[in-house]
């Protein structure tokens, strides 16, 4: 079942920001924030193989060198 979320007393800086984004999205406040919600709750997702050759090939590496500097960056984030 769907639950009902609230924020209040949100600084008007972040307010103006996320109304910002949710313009340049074609997206109401509420929309935006499920979007940022889904984006950064399927980031913590597992990195399977399959997605971590996609995110390879997507930064289009070019020599083993820069694959290791990605890997440990990525590491040292956690």
């Amino acid at each position: 079942m769907p639950v009902t979320l609230s924020i209040k007393n949100v600084p008007d800086e972040l307010a103006d920001r996320l109304r910002a984004m949710a313009e340049k999205n074609h997206r109401s406040l509420q929309g935006e924030l499920m979007a940022i919600l889904h984006e950064k709750l399927d980031e913590d997702e597992v990195m399977t193989p399959d997605r971590l050759l996609a995110e390879v090939r997507q930064l289009n590496l070019q020599t083993p060198a820069e694959a290791a500097e990605w890997i440990r960056k990525d590491r040292d984030a956690r």
